[in-house]
């Protein structure tokens, strides 16, 4: 874990605890963990609950003193022990700010086959383009019975790209592969 903790200066609100589980659906610890935190003093500040096949994926961000963060982290051991799940836990800092980044979200939805998304993934890694976030899945059509894929990727385009070009270039791409895909910037 010592490679793993990024120590540094910080205030007392910049201590900050990444906290991931996996569990059946039927087991998912959110208000355990969301109790264990405010318990130890801490904050929730960043949530993320994904259901995958049959197990729930949670991603937690406690943020607090060093104190009640080490609190935090005795609690989730005894957490774990106990109930039998998958956790871990390390500590991380804040995210640095990349204002010379624009958010942009791209969502492409098609005929489902494999390897679109890697596709997709490559041709904004080639540019330098960071994913900050993604979300796919595929499901039946509801019309047709047809297997479909969905994706929505929010992207971060650095500020002395383009937009235009990509934006050409990026449905070009989707075009030859026979994607339906939208680029928008983000407006909140």
């Amino acid at each position: 874990m010592d490679s793993l903790n990024r120590s540094s200066a910080r205030t007392s609100s910049d201590n900050q605890l990444l906290i991931q589980t996996l569990t059946p659906s039927s087991q998912a610890p959110l208000l355990t963990l969301a109790k264990r935190i405010a318990e130890a003093g801490c904050n929730l500040a960043d949530a993320r609950v994904a259901s995958l096949g049959a197990d729930t994926s949670l991603t937690l961000l406690a943020t607090g003193s060093w104190d009640a963060v080490a609190k935090l982290e005795t609690a989730l051991a005894k957490v774990a022990r106990d109930e039998d799940l998958r956790l871990s836990f390390y500590r991380t800092g804040p995210r640095e700010h990349h204002s010379h980044l624009l958010p942009y979200l791209i969502e492409v939805i098609s005929a489902d086959r494999p390897g679109i998304l890697v596709k997709i993934i490559d041709f904004f890694d080639r540019r330098d383009i960071v994913i900050e976030q993604l979300s796919s899945l595929r499901y039946q059509a509801m019309q047709t019975g047809a297997d479909m894929f969905q994706a929505q990727i929010t992207i971060g385009i650095p500020a002395a790209t383009h937009i235009a070009a990509l934006r050409d270039d990026f449905l070009e791409f989707c075009d030859g592969l026979n994607l339906d895909a939208i680029m928008d910037p983000v407006k909140f």
